[in-house]
């Protein structure tokens, strides 16, 4: 990332602010929104990858010690034993995985996910067995790209309350993140810990504004911002798709 041009690293601190906003604002989706478009700057997901989880484990603590009684704990224990061999199976084939494999993968997911909210479908959970496959594809997207959040808050959705659904899902990819940075470290991926100093705190103006969002969206229904995201993502997501692959 050192050979950034300056507009590239100004572009980098948007990014993260914007993630930060969507992470707090909503529970989830800082990273499904936030890759795509870090991908345009730079083409190997192992390269931002580690920042993302050292903020999401970051936010998380902060969020334990914070509103600890805001989360949800007897069904995140309950779910964490279907997520976590998923995880961990995406975690060893993101290090096995080339960078463009790995990246058509990122874009595939999120236009998925675009695609689903410009047309309010919701991947809904509605049975035991909707549960546990959609956990398994969740928990093996995070692993594999940490974009596996919606689907896993689809289910959270049907069994945490509203009030506690974001305090959980954070504390959740926290726990997830373990994982990701442990396989990180044994195989030498480079953690860009030079660039959290001021990619941090741009992701911290963005979870602070995000609170704000979470409070308006807690009162008022509607998914018309869920569909603005979804038309901005599909847009990215095809830009970087031509930009990278053609």
């Amino acid at each position: 990332m050192l050979d950034l041009e300056t507009w590239q690293f100004g572009a980098f601190g948007l990014i993260f602010v914007w993630s930060g906003f969507v992470r707090s604002g909503l529970g989830f989706g800082g990273a499904a929104l936030a890759l795509p478009m870090l991908l345009l700057l730079v083409d190997n997901p192992l390269t931002v990858m580690p920042i993302l989880a050292v903020q999401l484990l970051v936010f998380s603590a902060v969020s334990v010690v914070t509103r600890l009684d805001q989360v949800d704990w007897p069904y995140l224990l309950r779910s964490l034993p279907l997520l976590l061999p998923f995880t961990i199976a995406g975690v060893l084939g993101l290090l096995n995985l080339p960078g463009s494999i790995l990246s058509i993968m990122v874009y595939a997911i999120s236009a998925t996910y675009a695609i689903s909210y410009l047309s309010g479908f919701e991947f809904k959970s509605k049975s035991q067995l909707a549960d546990r496959c959609l956990l398994a594809l969740g928990g093996y997207a995070s692993g594999t790209s940490l974009i596996g959040a919606p689907l896993i808050a689809a289910v959270y959705l049907r069994h945490v309350p509203r009030e506690r659904l974001r305090e959980t899902l954070i504390v959740l990819w926290g726990i997830l993140v373990i994982f990701k940075m442990s396989a990180f470290i044994y195989a030498g991926v480079d953690l860009q810990l030079r660039h959290q100093v001021w990619l941090l705190p741009c992701a911290t103006l963005g979870h602070c504004l995000g609170l704000w969002l979470h409070r308006q969206l807690v009162r008022t229904p509607g998914d018309l911002f869920m569909r603005a995201i979804g038309a901005g993502l599909l847009t990215v997501t095809l830009a970087g798709l031509w930009l990278n692959f053609t």
